[in-house]
This record gives structure tokens, C-alpha cells and sequence, in this order.
């Protein structure tokens, strides 16, 4: 099963690193992908440009063979469009490998308001990753979503190409990445919460205002 977790990574943290390890663990997979997005369409703009973000990416990975880098969003112009990136990626790996993609609770609570979202399932598996705060309203296209198409083991997924929704709920790190660029701001010191090597390169790069 190829599976992808995607996000800004602005910049990669421990709580980024950790989970991508659960989620290899977890679902029995060789490999995850890390895929950086170019410009999120429902945030704000990143606060380090696509390039650094990836750089930072590459050190904090750097040998973990359970994790890889895949930068295609970043060669899109303009938004990144996730139900684009899956139809290529199903146009690489064939209609019947298992794909599947990653989302926080929070994210998937607004999963109705995505571009092209109705061909998100035809797509790939989606893996929600619970997360602190609301759940899902219950009158919503969510949790109807969810309802219709959630599975309680993870071979499920590999029985199906797409179609599928599995929740998740791994040990969480209480790392964020807006709380990490407000420290550096601010003139504190982020060490411990990311990578030793990738806050040696903010500093280095003068990122966040380091």
C-alpha cells in the first residue's frame, strides 16, 4: 500500500516525525511519504517558501529509511489541489494498488469543502488521525461520509485500491508548528520540539525571523 501524509510542514517538527512513524507501524506499510504542498489553499501562506521547506524536510528524514520525500505538489503552480495530486499518483502505481492519504480530524471536518472532494474516495483510502478539539458535526458531510465508508481494521484497506475510511488514534506530541515559528519570533529557543540539524538550518537560513 502506498501511503501519503501530506501538509505545510512550516517547518517539520518532532510531533510531524513521530506520527509518520506510528502511521508506517501501524499500517504495516515500508514506507511513508512526506508530501510538503506548495500553497494550501485553505491556509495562510507558509512562512518559509517551498524550496527551504523542503531542504528542512530532507535533513529531518535523513536516514530514516521508513520515510521518503515526495515534492510533486511542489513543482504545481498555484494551489495544491489534493484530489489532483492522488489522480496522478493513481495514474503511476495503476488502478489496483492500495493508495492511501493521511488527515487529521480537523482537517477532515472540513473535507466537504475541498475541491473536487466527491473524487477523493474513488481515489484513495483516507486514514483520519484523531486530533484534540470537536469532533465531527453529526448532521454533516463528514461524519455522513464517514458513516458510509468506515472500516475498523487496517487489512481492509489493503483488500480495496480506495474507497475505504480508517480511524486512527496514536500517541500524539503536543508540538505545533505555529507554536514553534511564534518561539523563534519571540527569541526562544524551539530545540528539543524539531530536529537538532533542522533548527541548526532556520538558524543558518534565518528563518521565522530566527
Amino acid at each position: 500500500m502506498h501511503v501519503i501524509y501530506g501538509g505545510t510542514f512550516d517547518p517539520i517538527h518532532h510531533g510531524h516525525l513521530r506520527l509518520a512513524v506510528e502511521l508506517r507501524e501501524r499500517l504495516g506499510v515500508a514506507k511513508v511519504a512526506l508530501m510538503p504542498c506548495h500553497v494550501p489553499p485553505h491556509r495562510d501562506v507558509p512562512g518559509a517558501t517551498s524550496a527551504q521547506r523542503l531542504a528542512l524536510l530532507e535533513l529531518a528524514i535523513a536516514g530514516e529509511p521508513g520515510l521518503t520525500l515526495d515534492d510533486r505538489e511542489l513543482g504545481r503552480e498555484g494551489a495544491s489541489y489534493t484530489a489532483e495530486t492522488l489522480t496522478q499518483l493513481r495514474a503511476e502505481i495503476g488502478p489496483d494498488e492500495p493508495l492511501a492519504m493521511v488527515l487529521g480530524t480537523d482537517s477532515f471536518a472540513g473535507f466537504d469543502r475541498w475541491q473536487e472532494w466527491e473524487r477523493i474516495p474513488e481515489l484513495a483510502h483516507i486514514v483520519v488521525v484523531q486530533r484534540p478539539g470537536p469532533g465531527l458535526a453529526p448532521d454533516g458531510v463528514p461524519a455522513q461520509l464517514l458513516s458510509q465508508r468506515s472500516v475498523e481494521r487496517v487489512e481492509a484497506l489493503f483488500r480495496a485500491p480506495c474507497g475505504h475510511i480508517l480511524q486512527l488514534d496514536p500517541p500524539l506530541l503536543d508540538i505545533s508548528a505555529t507554536g514553534i515559528r511564534d518561539r523563534i519570533l519571540s527569541g526562544h529557543s524551539p530545540r528539543y520540539l524539531l530536529p537538532d540539524r533542522v533548527w541548526r538550518e532556520i538558524q543558518s537560513q534565518r528563518l521565522y525571523g530566527a
